[in-house]
């Protein structure tokens, strides 16, 4: 950042471009001059190859390797060159050439001039999430062509985007989640500039953007670090790729840096962290994940940047508020513990995962609206006598972001069916509507506003050999994700690019007469969030979700939000049932009966839904 323009509530005016200065790799000092660095601790003499010259590297201590050099243009292709004649990329670059294991490209930072720079963000009570992946999006699985997209989602009622991970990975194609260069946007989506013009795009239509990060592990395709920094790493890995070692500093550095990197230089709104609990394993005196918040939360004091986990533990201490109600360190966690209960009970699918959460439905359901997650300090059958989770009542309903899929759910079930093409579709309008008008934080995943019945599979581009392509593996994670029935020659070979293809979706689905009334209900209910339930959510404490009644398909939840009170009441039920009284002003109604008689819930009839604001 060009800490020499005027700043007013800690954003420069018309701020035009960002810069984070990185300790690692590439970094312009001057017009036309550049530091390199890289640590290698594992050798003792290093080059860089820069264009077609090869020059020594000066070490400087600590395993740190550096050069300066001069008359140097953007786009200029740079390699490290390890003893053996091993050229590699570097670890923190901009840019690749072509792909990860071919050289860097050095990168200006300034050369992108931001539009709206001045935008600091909007508050976490406002978020609506829309899940996507860049490469599937659209037919050409690009930055560029996903941009033009943005305007139909904000015009919806979206207000946060959250790309699946872009950091560099092996091959063309994947989700993202076995990247190996974190500071380089994948070449397939586009470059640098490309990412940032989607998200200054995004801005001006009043867009967040949110980025998934994977810092529990590195891919094995492309990784070359462990050939030169192997205590980069911890020797116990992960099924995915070797994982780094946040208790030594040098890497803890890299990682915090990576975070600091994308949303200043990017501009970004908020990260998400894949897997956090397989992060937070080291014996440091102050946890990875607890020193990363907090030094983001410094760094960007003036703006609205928001930090979300996925992590299986459960747990509270990430998430507590201060006070004022506003987060020390993480805004949200991903809530797997709702998915799985509606998913068990819509779908009858009760194995694998989801064996856990088939049974007292209902008044889990009613549970995890009112207190936040499923299990809250319990033991699971065949865990021996591991507790899951906490009790989270005292958080705020915030603190959860539900969903009823995303790429998980769908892609790894190995015929990649989404939840669309498992329920009828009533409902699946009521589960939207309890999703969308609940307090907590909803995420879509991409296809969902037009409730998209396409196809999304696990897919990648691993060269021969790599573990990863072991179809009994896929077939074992496929039935843990409810196909139980799943044979091992209906698992789609996830290197084929056909698989890949069939994995796009197809905006068609969207004009149909069904997709166009999906979007309808759709704008109407997100209307309705934000227009009754946001205001509310502003500041909003703990303790505020009361369970009224949650048995045989029926349900009574209310919320206090201040002055306010939020009610909702369903019958999933069978028959006609009673449920608690509602008073106040009618947000949003789902039957066939007339709203004076849906108000009427001494005989509230089998599919309605109504909420009710006082």
């Amino acid at each position: 950042m060009d800490q020499s323009r005027p700043i007013a509530d800690g954003v420069p005016f018309d701020q035009e471009y960002r810069v984070f200065p990185k300790c690692w790799g590439a970094e312009y000092t001057a017009a036309g001059e550049a530091r390199f660095r890289l640590w290698a601790p594992a050798i003792d003499t290093l080059s860089l190859c820069l264009a077609d010259e090869i020059v020594p590297m000066t070490p400087s201590g600590a395993g740190w390797f550096e050069l300066l050099a001069t008359s140097l243009a953007p786009g200029t292709p740079y390699a490290f060159i390890l003893p053996d004649g091993t050229a590699v990329p570097d670890p923190a670059g901009r840019g690749l050439q072509s792909d990860v294991h071919g050289p860097s490209i050095l990168v200006d930072p300034t050369a992108y001039r931001w539009r709206h720079g001045a935008w600091a963000g909007r508050p976490w009570s406002e978020a609506v999430i829309y899940e996507l992946h860049v490469g599937t999006f659209t037919e050409d699985g690009t930055f560029a062509a996903a941009a033009e997209k943005l305007a139909g989602l904000a015009d919806l009622g979206i207000t946060m985007i959250e790309l699946m991970p872009v950091a560099a990975f092996g091959g063309e194609r994947g989700w993202g989640y076995d990247g190996v260069l974190l500071y380089t946007p994948h070449p397939a989506y586009g470059s640098a500039d490309d990412m940032k013009s989607f998200i200054d795009t995004a801005h001006g239509l009043g867009l967040m953007v949110m980025l998934d990060v994977v810092y529990n592990h590195l891919g094995l395709d492309g990784n070359h670090l462990p050939s030169y920094a192997p205590v980069f790493f911890l020797e116990e890995g992960t099924p995915w790729g070797p994982r780094p070692d946040v208790s030594q500093q040098v890497t803890r550095d890299f990682i915090v840096e990576n975070a600091l990197y994308w949303l200043e230089e990017f501009a970004l709104d908020g990260l998400r962290l894949d897997a956090a609990d397989r992060i937070e394993r080291d014996k440091s005196e102050v946890q990875f994940l607890e020193d990363l918040a907090r030094r983001v939360h410094e760094t960007f004091p003036k703006r609205h940047v928001h930090l979300v986990v996925e992590d299986s533990r459960n747990i509270t201490r990430l998430h507590e508020r201060k006070e004022d109600n506003s987060p020390p360190l993480y805004d949200g966690v991903w809530n797997d513990g709702y998915h799985h209960l509606i998913h068990a009970w819509a779908t009858g699918e009760h194995g694998g995962l989801f064996a856990p959460f088939a049974r007292d439905f209902w008044p889990r359901v009613g549970k995890t609206l009112a207190t936040g997650f499923v299990l809250q300090g319990e033991r699971i059958a065949g865990k021996g006598d591991e507790i899951f989770g906490e009790p989270s009542g005292h958080l705020p309903p915030v603190a959860f972001v539900n969903f009823l899929q995303n790429h998980d759910q769908a892609g790894n079930r190995g015929r990649g069916e989404r939840l669309w093409s498992l329920i009828d579709a009533d409902l699946g309008e009521r589960l939207m509507a309890m999703l969308l008008l609940a307090p907590q934080i909803p995420l879509l995943f991409m296809g969902d506003e037009f409730r998209s019945k396409g196809r999304f599979f696990f897919f990648s581009d691993y060269p021969e050999g790599l573990r990863q392509n072991d179809p009994e593996e896929r077939l074992q994670q496929a039935r843990n994700f409810g196909t139980e029935d799943l044979a091992i020659h209906e698992i789609r070979d996830p290197n084929a690019p056909e698989t890949f293809a069939v994995s796009k979706l197809d905006w068609d689905e969207a004009e149909t007469g069904t997709g166009r009334t999906a979007r309808i209900a759709f704008r109407n209910l997100l209307e309705k969030r934000c227009r009754h339930l946001m205001p509310l959510l502003k500041n909003v404490g703990g303790g505020v979700g009361h369970l009224l009644l949650a048995e045989d398909g029926r349900l009574a939840v209310d919320w206090q939000l201040g002055e306010s009170r939020w009610q909702m009441r369903g019958n999933f039920g069978e028959a006609p049932a009673t449920l608690p009284p509602v008073h106040g002003t009618t947000v949003h109604v789902h039957a066939d009966d007339t709203e004076a008689d849906i108000r009427d819930l001494s005989e509230f009839r089998p599919g309605s839904l109504i909420v009710v604001r006082s």
